[in-house]
Protein backbone atom coordinates (compact mmCIF):
# COMPACT_ATOMS: atom_id res chain seq x y z
CA UNK A 1 0.00 0.00 0.00
CA UNK A 2 1.61 3.47 -0.93
CA UNK A 3 2.61 5.49 2.49
CA UNK A 4 -0.35 8.11 3.28
CA UNK A 5 1.87 10.38 4.46
CA UNK A 6 3.68 11.49 1.61
CA UNK A 7 0.54 12.33 -0.29
CA UNK A 8 -1.45 15.97 -0.97
CA UNK A 9 -4.44 16.48 0.85
CA UNK A 10 -7.71 17.52 -0.58
CA UNK A 11 -11.39 18.39 0.83
CA UNK A 12 -9.75 17.94 4.37
CA UNK A 13 -7.86 14.95 3.51
CA UNK A 14 -10.81 13.04 2.05
CA UNK A 15 -9.20 13.04 -0.67
CA UNK A 16 -5.62 12.21 -1.14
CA UNK A 17 -2.57 12.48 -4.38
CA UNK A 18 0.50 11.06 -4.39
CA UNK A 19 2.73 10.82 -7.34
CA UNK A 20 5.62 7.44 -7.54
CA UNK A 21 7.59 6.14 -10.29
CA UNK A 22 5.44 8.25 -12.99
CA UNK A 23 2.56 6.74 -11.55
CA UNK A 24 -0.32 9.25 -9.78
CA UNK A 25 -2.55 7.83 -7.22
CA UNK A 26 -5.59 9.49 -5.48
CA UNK A 27 -7.20 7.75 -3.15
CA UNK A 28 -10.81 8.33 -2.01
CA UNK A 29 -9.82 8.73 2.26
CA UNK A 30 -13.21 8.36 3.92
CA UNK A 31 -13.50 4.93 5.61
CA UNK A 32 -15.88 5.27 8.35
CA UNK A 33 -18.58 6.27 5.71
CA UNK A 34 -16.76 3.65 3.80
CA UNK A 35 -15.80 6.45 0.99
CA UNK A 36 -19.19 7.49 0.23
CA UNK A 37 -18.60 10.66 -1.78
CA UNK A 38 -19.54 14.33 -0.34
CA UNK A 39 -19.69 17.03 -2.79
CA UNK A 40 -16.56 18.31 -1.01
CA UNK A 41 -15.04 15.18 -2.09
CA UNK A 42 -15.79 15.14 -5.49
CA UNK A 43 -14.67 19.16 -5.71
CA UNK A 44 -11.40 17.64 -3.74
CA UNK A 45 -11.17 15.02 -6.58
CA UNK A 46 -11.26 17.15 -9.85
CA UNK A 47 -8.36 19.51 -8.00
CA UNK A 48 -6.39 15.96 -7.93
CA UNK A 49 -7.58 14.81 -11.41
CA UNK A 50 -6.05 18.43 -12.81
CA UNK A 51 -3.48 18.48 -10.72
CA UNK A 52 -2.03 14.85 -11.80
CA UNK A 53 -3.15 15.72 -15.58
CA UNK A 54 -0.90 18.79 -15.43
CA UNK A 55 2.16 17.10 -14.30
CA UNK A 56 4.34 15.97 -16.75
CA UNK A 57 6.15 13.18 -14.48
CA UNK A 58 2.57 11.29 -13.94
CA UNK A 59 2.07 9.01 -17.20
CA UNK A 60 -0.73 6.60 -15.49
CA UNK A 61 -3.47 7.32 -12.85
CA UNK A 62 -4.30 4.40 -10.02
CA UNK A 63 -7.93 5.45 -8.31
CA UNK A 64 -8.28 3.50 -5.21
CA UNK A 65 -10.35 3.74 -1.44
CA UNK A 66 -8.64 3.76 1.91
CA UNK A 67 -9.64 1.29 4.46
CA UNK A 68 -10.01 -2.05 2.87
CA UNK A 69 -13.58 -1.98 2.45
CA UNK A 70 -14.59 0.21 -0.25
CA UNK A 71 -13.71 1.81 -3.43
CA UNK A 72 -16.26 4.24 -2.92
CA UNK A 73 -19.49 2.92 -1.56
CA UNK A 74 -21.77 5.44 -3.24
CA UNK A 75 -22.74 8.85 -2.75
CA UNK A 76 -23.13 10.49 0.87
CA UNK A 77 -26.83 9.73 1.54
CA UNK A 78 -26.48 11.98 4.81
CA UNK A 79 -26.07 14.90 2.47
CA UNK A 80 -29.38 14.16 0.76
CA UNK A 81 -32.13 16.24 3.02
CA UNK A 82 -29.75 19.15 2.09
CA UNK A 83 -28.43 18.81 -1.25
CA UNK A 84 -30.64 16.28 -2.91
CA UNK A 85 -33.90 16.48 -1.10
CA UNK A 86 -35.94 17.22 -4.76
CA UNK A 87 -35.44 17.79 -8.58
CA UNK A 88 -34.41 20.71 -8.32
CA UNK A 89 -31.91 20.45 -5.72
CA UNK A 90 -30.07 16.91 -7.52
CA UNK A 91 -29.69 19.00 -10.62
CA UNK A 92 -27.75 21.19 -8.67
CA UNK A 93 -25.99 18.40 -6.92
CA UNK A 94 -25.69 16.76 -10.13
CA UNK A 95 -23.99 19.83 -11.99
CA UNK A 96 -21.37 20.48 -8.92
CA UNK A 97 -20.21 16.83 -9.84
CA UNK A 98 -20.76 16.42 -13.26
CA UNK A 99 -17.81 18.71 -13.92
CA UNK A 100 -15.50 16.20 -11.66
CA UNK A 101 -16.99 13.26 -14.07
CA UNK A 102 -16.84 14.77 -16.96
CA UNK A 103 -13.13 15.67 -16.18
CA UNK A 104 -12.24 11.87 -15.57
CA UNK A 105 -14.49 10.81 -19.02
CA UNK A 106 -12.23 13.08 -20.96
CA UNK A 107 -8.74 12.47 -18.49
CA UNK A 108 -5.78 12.63 -21.20
CA UNK A 109 -3.99 9.79 -19.43
CA UNK A 110 -4.75 6.60 -19.05
CA UNK A 111 -6.68 5.37 -15.19
CA UNK A 112 -6.78 2.69 -13.29
CA UNK A 113 -9.28 1.77 -10.73
CA UNK A 114 -8.37 -0.23 -7.82
CA UNK A 115 -11.18 -1.56 -6.31
CA UNK A 116 -11.16 -3.77 -3.01
CA UNK A 117 -14.98 -4.19 -1.04
CA UNK A 118 -18.03 -2.24 -1.66
CA UNK A 119 -18.22 -0.20 -5.31
CA UNK A 120 -21.56 1.03 -5.28
CA UNK A 121 -23.77 3.69 -7.05
CA UNK A 122 -21.77 6.52 -7.60
CA UNK A 123 -19.08 4.24 -7.10
CA UNK A 124 -19.56 2.22 -10.40
CA UNK A 125 -19.68 5.10 -12.06
CA UNK A 126 -16.28 6.38 -10.93
CA UNK A 127 -14.70 2.84 -11.62
CA UNK A 128 -16.48 2.74 -15.25
CA UNK A 129 -15.18 6.28 -16.05
CA UNK A 130 -11.86 4.86 -15.65
CA UNK A 131 -9.80 2.95 -18.43
CA UNK A 132 -9.37 -0.20 -16.69
CA UNK A 133 -10.39 -1.43 -13.71
CA UNK A 134 -8.79 -4.38 -11.59
CA UNK A 135 -10.72 -5.75 -8.41
CA UNK A 136 -9.71 -7.67 -5.35
CA UNK A 137 -11.42 -11.27 -4.61
CA UNK A 138 -13.83 -9.80 -2.26
CA UNK A 139 -15.26 -7.10 -3.89
CA UNK A 140 -18.98 -6.06 -4.35
CA UNK A 141 -20.41 -4.18 -7.44
CA UNK A 142 -24.24 -2.65 -7.73
CA UNK A 143 -25.93 0.36 -8.00
CA UNK A 144 -29.11 0.80 -5.42
CA UNK A 145 -30.68 3.18 -7.48
CA UNK A 146 -34.18 1.67 -7.25
CA UNK A 147 -33.69 1.23 -3.63
CA UNK A 148 -33.93 5.04 -3.52
CA UNK A 149 -36.00 6.24 -5.58
CA UNK A 150 -33.23 7.94 -8.16
CA UNK A 151 -32.68 8.03 -11.34
CA UNK A 152 -29.24 7.07 -12.17
CA UNK A 153 -28.59 9.30 -15.01
CA UNK A 154 -27.25 9.02 -18.88
CA UNK A 155 -24.02 9.24 -18.70
CA UNK A 156 -23.96 6.04 -15.94
CA UNK A 157 -26.14 3.68 -18.26
CA UNK A 158 -24.45 4.74 -21.08
CA UNK A 159 -21.10 3.24 -19.19
CA UNK A 160 -22.92 0.25 -17.82
CA UNK A 161 -24.39 -0.64 -20.96
CA UNK A 162 -21.18 -0.53 -22.79
CA UNK A 163 -19.13 -3.31 -20.29
CA UNK A 164 -22.08 -5.26 -19.70
CA UNK A 165 -24.87 -4.87 -22.18
CA UNK A 166 -28.24 -4.21 -22.08
CA UNK A 167 -29.90 -6.99 -20.40
CA UNK A 168 -27.71 -7.18 -17.73
CA UNK A 169 -27.50 -3.04 -17.23
CA UNK A 170 -31.60 -3.84 -16.64
CA UNK A 171 -31.34 -6.64 -14.22
CA UNK A 172 -28.69 -4.92 -11.97
CA UNK A 173 -30.68 -1.56 -12.33
CA UNK A 174 -34.38 -3.05 -11.78
CA UNK A 175 -33.08 -4.90 -8.91
CA UNK A 176 -30.44 -3.09 -7.28
CA UNK A 177 -28.60 -6.17 -6.96
CA UNK A 178 -24.93 -6.83 -5.52
CA UNK A 179 -22.92 -8.94 -7.47
CA UNK A 180 -19.49 -10.39 -6.40
CA UNK A 181 -16.13 -9.77 -8.13
CA UNK A 182 -16.28 -13.28 -9.98
CA UNK A 183 -19.55 -12.43 -11.60
CA UNK A 184 -18.22 -9.10 -12.30
CA UNK A 185 -15.45 -10.41 -14.26
CA UNK A 186 -17.60 -12.94 -16.31
CA UNK A 187 -20.28 -9.60 -17.10
CA UNK A 188 -17.20 -7.83 -18.33
CA UNK A 189 -17.22 -5.10 -15.53
CA UNK A 190 -14.02 -5.49 -14.48
CA UNK A 191 -11.24 -6.96 -16.24
CA UNK A 192 -9.02 -8.93 -13.61
CA UNK A 193 -9.88 -10.08 -10.44
CA UNK A 194 -6.66 -10.74 -7.77
CA UNK A 195 -6.60 -11.84 -4.28
CA UNK A 196 -6.79 -9.12 -2.02
CA UNK A 197 -3.36 -9.29 -0.45
CA UNK A 198 -1.60 -8.83 -4.14
CA UNK A 199 -4.31 -6.37 -5.63
CA UNK A 200 -2.37 -3.38 -4.55
CA UNK A 201 1.17 -4.72 -6.54
CA UNK A 202 -0.29 -6.38 -9.06
CA UNK A 203 -2.16 -2.68 -9.86
CA UNK A 204 1.01 -1.26 -9.55
CA UNK A 205 2.79 -3.27 -11.87
CA UNK A 206 0.18 -2.84 -14.58
CA UNK A 207 0.72 0.93 -14.15
CA UNK A 208 4.40 0.87 -13.91
CA UNK A 209 4.24 -0.79 -17.42
CA UNK A 210 1.95 1.31 -18.79
CA UNK A 211 4.08 4.39 -17.13
CA UNK A 212 7.25 3.14 -19.53
CA UNK A 213 5.41 2.80 -22.60
CA UNK A 214 5.50 5.73 -25.30
CA UNK A 215 2.85 8.05 -24.01
CA UNK A 216 1.92 9.27 -27.33
CA UNK A 217 1.11 5.75 -28.32
CA UNK A 218 -1.00 4.78 -25.28
CA UNK A 219 -2.54 8.41 -26.11
CA UNK A 220 -3.12 7.66 -29.56
CA UNK A 221 -4.74 4.41 -28.21
CA UNK A 222 -7.13 6.07 -25.57
CA UNK A 223 -8.38 8.87 -28.47
CA UNK A 224 -8.69 6.08 -31.35
CA UNK A 225 -10.85 3.52 -28.62
CA UNK A 226 -13.04 6.42 -27.51
CA UNK A 227 -13.77 7.61 -30.94
CA UNK A 228 -14.81 4.34 -31.79
CA UNK A 229 -17.46 3.95 -29.14
CA UNK A 230 -19.48 6.92 -30.57
CA UNK A 231 -21.77 7.06 -33.12
CA UNK A 232 -20.16 6.81 -36.69
CA UNK A 233 -21.52 10.53 -37.57
CA UNK A 234 -20.21 11.68 -34.05
CA UNK A 235 -16.46 10.47 -34.73
CA UNK A 236 -13.58 12.51 -34.64
CA UNK A 237 -11.35 10.93 -37.56
CA UNK A 238 -9.15 14.15 -37.78
CA UNK A 239 -8.46 13.96 -34.06
CA UNK A 240 -7.36 10.01 -34.66
CA UNK A 241 -5.46 11.36 -37.72
CA UNK A 242 -3.75 14.01 -35.81
CA UNK A 243 -2.28 11.43 -32.99
CA UNK A 244 -1.20 8.66 -35.87
CA UNK A 245 0.70 11.51 -37.67
CA UNK A 246 2.14 12.92 -34.24
CA UNK A 247 3.26 9.51 -33.39
CA UNK A 248 4.94 8.47 -36.53
CA UNK A 249 6.76 12.13 -36.23
CA UNK A 250 8.12 11.62 -32.84
CA UNK A 251 11.29 11.00 -31.10
CA UNK A 252 10.00 8.34 -29.14
CA UNK A 253 9.02 6.17 -32.71
CA UNK A 254 12.83 6.62 -33.19
CA UNK A 255 13.77 5.39 -29.67
CA UNK A 256 11.55 2.29 -29.84
CA UNK A 257 12.82 1.57 -33.45
CA UNK A 258 16.52 1.80 -31.85
CA UNK A 259 15.79 0.33 -28.27
CA UNK A 260 14.65 -2.54 -30.85
CA UNK A 261 17.51 -3.29 -32.79
CA UNK A 262 20.01 -2.59 -30.00
CA UNK A 263 18.35 -4.97 -27.88
CA UNK A 264 17.59 -2.84 -24.66
CA UNK A 265 14.81 -1.37 -22.65
CA UNK A 266 13.27 1.75 -24.03
CA UNK A 267 13.44 5.07 -22.78
CA UNK A 268 10.61 7.46 -24.00
CA UNK A 269 9.93 11.40 -23.54
CA UNK A 270 6.53 11.38 -24.50
CA UNK A 271 7.73 13.72 -27.69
Amino acid sequence: MPDLSQETPYADGKILKQVTDGVGIITFNNPDKRNAMSLEMWEGFGEALTALRDDDAVRVVILRGAGGKAFVSGADISQFEKVRHNAAASEEYGRRSAAQRALLADYPKPTIACIQGFCLGGGMQLAMLADIRISAHDSQFGIPAAKLGIAYGYDGLKHLVSLVGPSWARLLMYTGMRIDSTEALRIGLVERVIPDEQLWGETMAIAITIAQNAPLAIKAAKITIAQVLKDESARDMDAVKAIGTACMDSSDFREGRQAFMEKRKPQFSGK
